[in-house]
Order: C-alpha cells, then sequence, then structure tokens
C-alpha cells in the first residue's frame, strides 16, 4: 500500500508515480485552500463523526492533554480495531467524549490531527477532488454529496469546489501539455 504525506493511505497501490504524486499535490493543495477560507466555527457538528482516528504517535500528547492517565485512556476512552486503527470510543450517535457541553473542545490545543484536518484534508474529501481532477466527466458535486450543507464549512466548500476543480484541471492540462 502506497502512502501519500505520511498519512494518506492508498489501498491497492504499491507506489506513487511522479505523475500521480503531482496531481495528488493539486488535489492536496484545493483542499488546503478551504482551512483559510474557512476556519472552524466551532459548531462541535464533526465531533460527532464516526471513525475519530488518533495516530499511536498522538496517544500520549491526547491522553496528556485530557488529563487522564494512559492505561485509562486506552480503556476508557479508546479501542483498536481488528485492523489496528486506534478510534475515539464514542456511543453511535454520540459526540467525542472531548467535546464539552458549550459544544467546545477540551483538548483543542491537543486534539487528534484528524480533527485539525476536519472536513477540508481527510482522506475522503482529496480523494475524490484528486479523482476529478484526473476524470473531466466527473461530476465533483455528485462525488461530495455526502457534505451536509447544513455545516457552515461544508457548505462553503459545496458552494465553490466545482470552480476550484475547474481551475485545477486547467492547471492539470497546461503541466501535461508542457510534459
Amino acid at each position: 500500500m502506497a502512502l501519500y504525506r505520511g498519512k494518506y493511505q492508498l489501498e491497492g497501490l504499491a507506489k506513487i508515480s511522479p505523475e500521480m504524486e503531482k496531481d495528488l499535490d493539486l488535489a492536496y493543495d484545493i483542499c488546503m485552500s478551504y482551512r483559510g477560507m474557512f476556519p472552524c466555527e466551532m459548531c462541535g457538528k464533526c465531533c460527532h463523526q464516526p471513525n475519530i482516528i488518533i495516530r499511536p504517535e498522538e496517544v500520549d500528547r491526547v491522553s496528556t492533554a485530557a488529563g487522564v492517565d494512559l492505561y485509562t485512556f486506552m480503556t476508557r476512552y479508546v479501542y483498536q480495531t481488528s485492523d489496528g486503527r486506534i478510534l475515539i470510543n464514542k456511543k453511535e450517535d454520540g459526540p467525542c467524549p472531548f467535546l464539552g457541553k458549550d459544544r467546545r473542545c477540551t483538548i483543542w490545543e491537543d486534539r487528534p490531527e484528524i480533527c485539525d484536518d476536519f472536513p477540508y484534508l481527510v482522506s475522503m474529501f482529496v480523494s475524490r477532488v484528486y479523482l476529478a481532477l484526473t476524470n473531466p466527466d466527473a461530476d465533483i458535486l455528485d462525488m461530495v454529496g455526502y457534505m451536509d450543507e447544513k455545516w457552515p464549512c461544508t457548505k462553503e466548500i459545496r458552494s465553490t469546489i466545482a470552480e476550484k476543480v475547474e481551475e485545477g484541471r486547467k492547471v492539470r492540462a497546461g503541466r501535461l501539455n508542457d510534459a
């Protein structure tokens, strides 16, 4: 399995070709552009998402921020899946246990990287932007149909992503023509 930017697992690929990496970089840059445009409004909606992943190297930092010892953190707040991922232990539709009553993250400064990346830089969004860039017939709005427009951040993404993908396709076409 190939790994892009040290965290995006590309199932079914042994390696990333230089051309594919350029396209992935273009998709990543488009997704990253949203971070500055629409910073988190702390609505707390993303804290209800399933599969909030904590990478192994984040466990100590997050448990310290939560103010619990490592044993308690690993047995009460997270669980490990059969494929080795460490996920926040939360009720099915409930929020992350670190979401305060005021809808503010109680571990904000030390939250897991996926929380900082959401929804702009998560694998699902980056991969769909990549696929839309490399397939001129793909409709990016259909591909991001999972994004609920009631969320402040995803409403903005859905209202601007088609234009950004089209601009990205032009950049990509220019690069391919120059090659």
